[in-house]
């Protein structure tokens, strides 16, 4: 099956007349639908998709890749496009209350308000699961990631409540899979359950099958060099030959990450396309 994949919303821009937003959405089409996985904060989604004639009028279903406002902001914009009757998924705990903890306090990351009012206008039911789905033919999200490598388990602050006491273990983080003729195409939002967690379950939801390219967010942007070191060296266990990392990798770990795989990298950022 052939794929395309556009970054239509990222933290830096590489296509002329595009726009960056802390935040990151993929257009996904195949040859019979157009999907997005995550939406970014809503700043720049429909003006980036109008510069790179890209047609939101088009997308029959977005997935969510967990419930953070720089992944879900953009729905208002991208419902009002593509129509009520648009499929939406997601884990059950993307709409739980989301805040991080800082120096100062608590503030909410969760799904902004507006997001929330549109999702309750659909037409269709929400999609709310945490098992792996068949989005459309050949693409699917993976569900719930189970947490195996204890190198990346760190939560950085994440809680469920204004007062910072209940943890969030970030459970409705998931990443989309796609089979490909070259071998499966893996899209992260942020990896909160661990990039090499989430490589693990891809391939024991496809049987092994050799992952081929991984292109989002990898969430080291705040780790430290022991588990950077140690992504890096697991990493070279999928024998990938595409690698993307976007949004919330950082610029260590990115740095760590072209010198490690040099013929692998490839830059990303808003209006860059990859066909499968």
């Amino acid at each position: 099956m052939k794929i395309r994949i556009v970054i239509l919303s990222d933290n830096c821009v590489e296509a002329r007349d595009t726009r960056a937003e802390h935040g990151l959405a993929f257009w996904v089409e195949t040859e019979e639908h157009c999907l997005l996985f995550d939406t970014g904060q809503g700043l720049v989604l429909e003006d980036n998709a109008r510069v790179l004639n890209l047609d939101l009028d088009a997308v029959d279903t977005v997935v969510l890749s967990h419930g953070h406002y720089d992944h879900t902001g953009g729905l208002p914009s991208l419902i009002h496009r593509a129509g009520a009757d648009i499929r939406v998924i997601a884990h059950p705990d993307a709409f739980l209350p989301k805040y991080k903890r800082t120096g100062t306090g608590t503030r909410y990351i969760g799904i902004p308000p507006a997001s929330r009012d549109v999702l309750a206008g659909l037409s269709n039911p929400l999609i709310s699961t945490g098992l792996p789905l068949e989005i459309v033919p050949g693409v699917w999200s993976t569900g719930e990631i189970p947490r195996s490598h204890p190198e990346e388990t760190a939560t950085e602050g994440f809680c469920t409540d204004p007062e910072g006491l209940r943890e969030d273990r970030l459970l409705d983080d998931q990443a989309l899979f796609i089979d490909t003729p070259r071998g499966t195409v893996v899209l992260l939002g942020c990896a909160h359950a661990g990039l090499i967690n989430t490589l693990d379950h891809v391939q024991r939801l496809t049987q092994g099958r050799p992952v081929h390219a991984v292109l989002g967010g990898t969430h080291l942007r705040s780790a430290p060099q022991s588990r950077i070191a140690w992504t890096v060296e697991e990493l070279k266990f999928f024998n990938l030959k595409r690698l993307v990392a976007l949004h919330c990798t950082g610029p260590h770990a990115s740095a760590a990450i072209w010198n490690a795989f040099p013929g692998a990298c490839s830059s990303g950022g808003t209006g860059v396309s990859f066909d499968f």
